[in-house]
């Protein structure tokens, strides 16, 4: 399965001279942990949780700190048009557990590890079913 198939499309955003507490606000209306950084569209980095924490407030920062100050610019993003597969290992790989999605450069969408575990369970359920539904039945004998 493709990830456009799976991916949150409508995605809120922060710009890098953002404040970490739009992206915290954000965070806490979705119940998200992860915010992507754009300019307009164009996909630059993201920032988490984590990265407010531990990028600003642990070292006396406020709410009024700067995205860049905080965000991670080292984009790691799939596409489209990959499979989930292609997607979870990206994510095992990097060791994250959500996946911007770009296309030509344009954030599109997101995908994260609760997305795809939800449509593994669906691909083993789907194959379970097809499991049963193959396996050949026994041979009814007739009385001759």
């Amino acid at each position: 399965m493709q990830i456009k198939n799976v991916m949150t499309k409508d995605v809120s955003t922060v710009n890098p001279s953002s404040n970490i507490g739009n992206a915290a606000q954000i965070m806490k209306d979705l119940n998200v942990g992860v915010v992507p950084v754009c300019n307009g569209s164009k996909a630059i980095g993201i920032v988490t949780d984590r990265d407010i924490v531990l990028r600003s407030i642990a070292d006396g920062g406020d709410s009024n700190t700067p995205i860049d100050q905080v965000m991670s610019n080292q984009l790691v993003y799939g596409t489209p048009k990959m499979t989930t597969t292609e997607a979870a290992q990206i994510m095992a790989e990097k060791q994250i557990r959500r996946l911007p999605i770009v296309e030509n450069g344009d954030l599109v969408g997101i995908v994260s590890l609760g997305d795809l575990a939800v449509q593994s369970k669906v691909d083993m359920e789907a194959g379970k079913a097809l499991s049963n539904i193959s396996t050949p039945s026994k041979p009814f004998k007739r009385n001759e």
